[in-house]
């Protein structure tokens, strides 16, 4: 197979030899672990001792590749941060493809091998999965889901409902880069700075932090709906109420320049390198250098605290000093994003 040339076809996805030929010519080789090389339709593994976490996340994102990364590193990082906001250390990825007929070879092997670059990065191998093609038309290029196993250490527990009044609201960077990028690609945004999507895999920087500050009570990755909708989620999941300091929170010029030339909300934007950490008021400033003492957590913050609220709202103090409800987006802001 030349895969320099060509394009998928529903051969190789027809369960002969067209589809082992592209399995081993490029899933096989650009994935290659032991797990992997059992080649079986499962991976065989002993699991560790500890609590089991598993997520699964679809990607579709439009266009495929963006200033930044691509669909390839967006499918490892995104269900590596998911497990990690369990305080888990992943351990292994699946991986399967839904392929439209006719798309081009060269595109697959380059997802591929940025996929294959972004696992072996961060240390969690992708150990088996599946391929599907369908019809010219009825799958816009390619959509890839991954799902990950991973473990959390004994004395762990992080969760969505664990927020309490007078915890810290804690940020690992800024806001809406991951969004932004995206969108200036789709839409040939002839910006004067080349904005770059933030995506990574943060399972480090949560080691990190919980080796630092073990009872932190709540992570979550702002990806879909952004910040906006990550502190409704947990406000519900929890009972309480937030509240956040504009100034407080980073968010690069560039990025809100865009949006307040759109009309979008940075809180609201997509982002796939950032955590929301909420902890106890008391651990928040030993928690905020342990981030910023990591790559990923340099431009961390405080960015506000959890409060007593039967009504379950997120309000923000502006920078004008004025209180605004920060609400769940509505709508599609920016479709396939993520």
């Amino acid at each position: 197979m030349n895969t320099n040339q060509g394009h998928i076809d529903l051969s190789h996805g027809a369960g002969g030899r067209a589809t082992a030929q592209l399995i081993a010519e490029v899933f096989r080789r650009h994935f290659d672990n032991p797990l992997l090389a059992q080649g079986n339709d499962q991976a065989l593994f002993q699991p560790p001792a500890g609590r089991l976490v598993i997520s699964t996340d679809g990607h579709v994102i439009s266009p495929l590749f963006f200033p930044g990364g691509d669909i390839g590193c967006l499918s490892v990082h995104g269900t590596i941060n998911d497990v990690a906001m369990a305080g888990a250390r992943p351990l292994y990825l699946s991986a399967a493809f839904i392929i439209e007929e006719g798309f081009p070879l060269r595109e697959l092997v380059r997802i591929v091998e940025s996929m294959a670059a972004a696992a072996k990065a961060a240390g969690v191998p992708i150990v088996t999965g599946d391929t599907k093609v369908v019809e010219r038309g009825k799958g816009d290029g390619v959509f890839i889901t991954t799902t990950g196993i991973g473990v959390v250490p004994d004395g762990i527990n992080i969760s969505g409902e664990l927020a309490q009044p007078g915890d810290a609201i804690l940020l690992n960077g800024s806001i809406g880069d991951h969004g932004v990028a995206v969108l200036s690609q789709r839409e040939n945004l002839g910006f004067e700075t080349t904005l770059r999507s933030d995506t990574a895999a943060l399972h480090e920087l949560v080691a990190v932090m919980i080796a630092a500050v073990p009872e932190i009570h709540c992570l979550r990755d702002p990806t879909r709906g952004g910040v906006a909708a990550t502190l409704n989620e947990l406000a519900q999941q929890s009972g309480v109420g937030m509240q956040l300091r504009e100034e407080a929170i980073p968010v690069r010029t560039e990025v809100a320049a865009v949006c307040e030339l759109l009309g979008l909300d940075p809180l609201q934007i997509a982002n796939e390198g950032k955590l929301i950490a909420i902890c106890p008021a008391a651990q928040a400033d030993k928690l905020l250098a342990a981030m910023r003492a990591h790559p990923l957590g340099a431009a961390a913050a405080i960015i506000g605290e959890v409060v007593e609220d039967k009504l379950q709202f997120v309000q923000m103090t502006t920078c004008f000093g004025g209180n605004r409800i920060v609400d769940w987006p509505v709508g599609e802001q920016l479709p396939r994003i993520c």
